[in-house]
């Protein structure tokens, strides 16, 4: 078969007329253009189920491995915070740990996205995974002789946020070459669904080994770290694609220029950084669970839980039915269900409405995920899909961050219910203005 039959957009490509380096703007395109995807070789082989995807040896070891990873990283959350606040019993030092494990995601994303497209990806995680391990050894051990103290948790922090930012980008990268071909959107659903799990049960499993012994909760970290990484080791991906030497595609800001000249993938990274930052309402849960909602510590738990549990079944139906039509609209749309949920949430003074509205809320933005991921992924060169994965982390963790300290700030200022409300008006506002502003995004038909 010739290379030029081989070779197809996933995402749907401009008009005929539009020749390549003609000067036309990129608001008037349909879609990701055929420069971004003319290099990605794609299989004519239709997409296996998700029971055959879960038969397929190099994928089942990248979902056990990042689920382990997954797990770890909630029993930390729970053990570390739980940690520094015995020791210390202040709330400036627990809000602290997030700062001091997202500073690497900044200080190092284009440095991390790089090492992701330079170095074998695999080889990167399992290196992460064995400083993740080691810091859990090191927490394990000062905790069991009593020696630990807060500067001793900031510094493994640290060096966890370190690993992190390492980590989560190379593990994006490195799906689309584990993958079978044409089924990306379905592997990126099974393993949204498998983190889903390790975030409803993680923390749970984190308290239940911490209140057993401190020591206890470190060491099941260490142990599922160290699986991990003998996981990572099995795996075979594809071939990887690397940008050669002194090019300007192996240039260490080459992923934050080719954002900038695809708009399907910057207004895709953008959406995601405006809405989560005005939509989020996790942070404000305790006030509702208390004062709106009469719920108690249990209900919280469950208010917390209900997002997770609708993104868990979400993720079960797109395993099993992939969104093959319309995908760009699609997202659109559920950004917007997104916003309507947080403020049907906002409003509700009844606690089986909110459950529902945050689970609802949950399954919708499990759906923008999906595309959102399988869009970049499909739409970002192989060499190059470390760097740009490194700039979506980035925008991710900085969403969910300052997402937090707008809803308390908000609500501090307004009060928790009109706080969420606005949220969700602007949540709605962006998507539809995004549309207005990235029709070439808007009109994505399909992904594979």
């Amino acid at each position: 078969m010739p290379e030029a039959s081989r070779r197809r957009v996933l995402l749907t490509s401009r008009p005929a007329s539009a020749t390549r380096g003609a000067s036309i703007s990129w608001a008037d395109q349909p879609s990701v253009t055929e420069e971004a995807m003319s290099n990605q070789p794609v299989s004519v082989s239709p997409p296996v189920s998700a029971g055959e995807l879960l038969r397929h040896r190099a994928f089942l070891f990248f979902l056990l491995s990042r689920s382990l990873s997954r797990f770890s990283s909630q029993i930390a959350a729970v053990a570390i915070g739980w940690q520094i606040y015995d020791l210390t019993g202040s709330a400036f030092d627990l809000g602290m740990v997030g700062l001091v494990q997202f500073a690497p995601t900044a200080l190092l994303v284009f440095v991390a996205g790089h090492a992701a497209d330079r170095f074998e990806r695999k080889r990167v995680v399992q290196l992460c995974q064995l400083v993740e391990a080691a810091t859990a050894l090191y927490l394990a051990v000062i905790t069991w002789f009593g020696a630990v103290g807060e500067v001793h948790i900031f510094v493994a922090t640290f060096v966890l946020g370190i690993a992190g930012a390492f980590e989560s980008p190379t593990t994006a990268a490195l799906l689309p070459l584990i993958a079978p071909q044409g089924s990306l959107q379905r592997a990126t659903a099974v393993s949204s669904g498998a983190a889903q799990v390790a975030t409803i049960t993680g923390p749970a499993l984190g308290g239940f080994a911490y209140a057993i012994a401190p020591h206890l909760a470190y060491a099941v970290m260490l142990l599922f770290w160290i699986l991990g990484m003998i996981l990572t080791g099995f795996i075979q991906p594809r071939p990887q694609a690397v940008a050669k030497e002194g090019t300007d595609e192996d240039n260490i800001f080459a992923g934050v220029r080719f954002i900038r000249r695809s708009p399907a993938i910057l207004g895709t990274i953008s959406l995601d950084l405006f809405a989560v930052l005005f939509g989020g309402v996790t942070a404000l849960l305790p006030i509702y669970a208390r004062d709106i909602l009469q719920a108690g510590p249990v209900g919280l738990g469950v208010l917390r839980a209900a997002p997770a549990v609708g993104a868990l079944l979400m993720t079960m139906v797109l395993a099993r039915h992939a969104i093959t039509r319309h995908v760009g609209l699609r997202m659109f749309q559920a950004v917007i269900v997104f916003g309507i949920a947080t403020i049907v949430f906002a409003l509700s003074h009844w606690m089986w409405l909110s459950v529902l509205s945050l689970a609802v809320l949950g399954a919708a933005d499990t759906i923008s995920v999906v595309i959102r991921f399988s869009l970049v992924q499909l739409a970002t060169p192989d060499e190059m899909r470390g760097r740009v994965g490194a700039v979506n982390f980035l925008f991710i963790n900085a969403s969910n961050q300052l997402g937090q300290f707008e809803s308390g700030l908000t609500a501090a200022l307004f009060g928790a219910m009109p706080a969420a409300v606005l949220g969700g008006v602007c949540t709605v506002a962006v998507a539809l203005l995004w549309m207005k502003l990235f029709p070439s995004l808007r009109r994505v038909e399909s992904l594979e």
